[in-house]
């Protein structure tokens, strides 16, 4: 349980993130910084260039917390980017008995606690240029597959269906209570991945009963921090069924439309979950094998589609073995170098 000083800390709004980074403007002669790029795109407001970044799991979890936290700020010094994207992998606590016979952890990631609050400290030390940074969560359902295998959770959900809904919400109540956690010790948001919402695993109204209104618990739990992303996961990601969707407490929306075929432009239409920022543009796929040119071109095609509520991104996770030549690839073409 975190310390009285931590848990009486009020949750950060988008309001106190403005106050607190200044309103972004373009200044002559000076550049922006990384949380003015990002308020600008959360806000439809001129921006020196794009704000961008990208991540990819280091597995420096295994070595514990503070080696964690010491790869994802290496990453963003060394990348530059305007978003830390806290890539955490620490396992949910496994139950005792039956994996379904579940009820709420208080405190499910308390490693991942320590290296958010050395990731803020570090970032602290990084004066003006500090960026904001996102704490990564997985739905329910992919902790429940995690917990037992995805066989096992479809099973449990065509022959006990209130068993597996009883077990997701308490793993719901679990990660709203990490959540808020990850609010108190300085992140701007969540980054929540959802796999489950696409052909082959579960149809768009198997989705809406036994995944949505868990993800949707997180999300409005946090719905006051200023940088909650939704991250649809995978190449038939029903990505019309969040855009057009509603309820959806969110300020980015992130998704590979390389892999879906669901263009940017078509979801700045279409969109009408909040009034926030779309989140990507790069394909992650063939991330290794571009140059800084074709990046520029794709940024430049990105902008088109997607107007000033961006933050160009990946579609997703670019792969682990990627050099750091490679890495520093989106950065150049951007022009953060």
């Amino acid at each position: 349980m975190p310390p009285a000083e931590v848990r009486d800390m009020p949750l950060p709004t988008r309001r106190s993130f403005l106050l607190a980074a200044g309103a972004p403007a373009v200044l002559r002669g000076a550049a922006m910084t990384p949380k003015q790029r990002i308020d600008a795109a959360l806000e439809e407001l001129p921006a020196d260039r794009p704000p961008f970044t990208l991540w990819h799991r280091s597995g420096r979890e295994q070595q514990g917390a503070a080696a964690h936290a010491q790869a994802v700020l290496a990453f963003h010094r060394d990348y530059r980017t305007d978003l830390v994207m806290v890539m955490s992998g620490f396992p949910y606590p496994k139950p005792g008995g039956a994996w379904y016979e579940r009820k709420p952890v208080e405190s499910p990631f308390p490693e991942q606690l320590k290296a958010l609050e050395m990731i803020r400290d570090g970032l602290k030390q990084e004066a003006k240029n500090a960026a904001y940074f996102v704490e990564t969560l997985f739905n329910p359902w992919n902790v429940a597959e995690k917990l037992t295998s995805p066989a096992e959770v479809q099973r449990l959900r065509q022959e006990q269906p209130q068993r597996l809904l009883d077990a997701l919400q308490a793993i719901a109540k679990s990660e709203i209570n990490h959540a808020k956690a990850a609010l108190k010790r300085g992140a701007a948001g969540i980054f929540l991945e959802v796999a489950n919402a696409q052909e082959g695993i579960l149809t768009r109204a198997e989705y809406a009963r036994f995944s949505e209104p868990f993800d949707k618990l997180i999300l409005h739990a946090v719905a006051e921090a200023p940088l909650n992303i939704l991250h649809l996961h995978g190449e038939k990601v029903y990505v019309d069924y969040f855009a057009q969707a509603t309820g959806w407490k969110i300020s980015g929306l992130n998704y590979s439309y390389h892999e879906t075929g669901y263009s940017l432009r078509r979801a700045r239409h279409n969109w009408h979950v909040i009034h926030g920022a779309l989140v990507g543009g790069i394909d992650h796929r063939n991330y290794r094998s571009v140059t800084v040119e074709d990046l520029r071109e794709d940024i430049r095609l990105t902008v088109l589609d997607a107007g000033r509520r961006l933050i160009v991104t990946p579609g997703c996770a670019v792969p682990d073995d990627s050099t750091p030549e490679e890495l520093r690839r989106l950065g150049q073409a951007i022009g953060a170098f």
